[in-house]
C-alpha cells in the first residue's frame, strides 16, 4: 500500500485543503537540499509514509504531522531554516488533534512525537544522564522509528539511529533506570522542609548517579548536604 496516492488524489481532488489545509499547505515548501535532496516538506513527508511497515496510527500520524510547523517557521538565513518547527509543530498538531476528535492519549502520544523529533540530532552530545532519560522514554520506540523514517525519507544518513540501537543494547535496564538512592523520606529525615525544592535535590542525585558519581545512599546523602546546605531547616 502507499499512503502517498491517497493524500495526492485529496490533494488533486481539492479535498485535502478542506479536510487539512495544514498538510496541504506543506507543499512547495523549499528544505534545505543537503539535508534534504528529495526535495519540498510535502514530498519528503509522502516519502515517509510510503516507507511505514504496518505502522500504529501513532505513528502515521507523527509521520504525517512531524513537520507540520515548517510552514510558519520556514525563513532564509544562512540557509533555509526551520527554527522550533518542532513545537511550532505541536501545538499546531494539537489544533488538528481537537478539530479531528482525537482521543486526549491519542493527541498527547502525537504531540510528544511532533515536539520531540528533533532530539536525536543532540544525542551524540548529550551528558550520559540525560542521554539515558531519553533513552527510557516510554515512547522512544515510537520516536525512534519516526526518526528512522525521517532519514530514510531525506538524507538517509542512519548514523544517529546507530548509535541510539549501540546504546540500547549497551545499557541495562538498572544502568538506564536505577533505584533511587535517596527518597523524600531522607531528605525529611536530613531536616529538609518539603516542597518544590525536593524535586530539584531528587533530580541532581538521579543525575549523579545516571552519571556514574555516585553509588551509595551514604554517598547520595553526603552529596545532598554538601550541594543544598541552606535548605535545612534551623535546628
Amino acid at each position: 500500500p502507499r499512503p502517498s496516492r491517497a493524500i495526492r488524489l485529496m490533494s488533486d481532488s481539492g479535498l485535502l485543503k478542506e479536510i487539512l489545509p495544514e498538510v496541504e499547505e506543506m507543499k512547495g515548501v523549499e528544505q534545505p537540499p543537503e539535508f534534504h535532496p528529495e526535495g519540498d516538506v510535502f514530498v519528503h513527508t509522502l516519502l515517509m509514509l510510503d516507507l511505514m511497515e504496518n505502522p500504529s496510527e501513532e505513528l502515521a500520524l507523527g509521520v504525517l504531522f512531524h513537520d507540520v510547523g515548517k510552514p510558519e517557521t520556514f525563513e532564509v538565513a544562512d540557509r533555509i531554516r526551520f527554527n522550533s518547527h518542532d513545537k511550532v509543530g505541536a501545538k499546531i498538531f494539537g489544533q488538528i488533534a481537537n478539530r479531528l476528535r482525537l482521543s486526549n492519549e491519542r493527541k498527547e502520544t502525537v504531540e510528544e512525537m511532533v515536539s520531540q523529533h528533533m532530539r536525536f540530532g543532540a544525542v551524540k552530545k548529550m551528558r550520559p544522564a540525560k542521554l539515558k532519560r531519553f533513552l527510557r522514554r516510554e515512547d522512544f520506540p515510537l520516536l525512534l522509528e519516526l526518526h528512522r523514517l525521517d532519514c530514510l525519507g531525506s538524507h538517509r544518513d542512519l548514523d544517529l539511529h546507530e548509535f541510539c540501537l549501540e546504546k540500547l543494547a549497551e545499557l541495562s535496564e538498572e544502568q538506564l533506570q536505577p533505584e533511587p538512592l535517596v527518597t523524600g523520606h531522607d531528605l525529611i529525615n536530613l531536616g529538609y522542609k518539603p516542597g518544590p525544592v525536593f524535586a530539584r535535590i531528587l533530580n541532581r542525585v538521579e543525575d549523579a548517579q545516571l552519571e556514574g558519581k555516585l553509588q551509595t545512599k551514604a554517598d547520595a546523602l553526603a552529596f545532598v548536604e554538601e550541594r543544598f546546605p541552606a535548605r535545612r531547616e534551623d535546628p
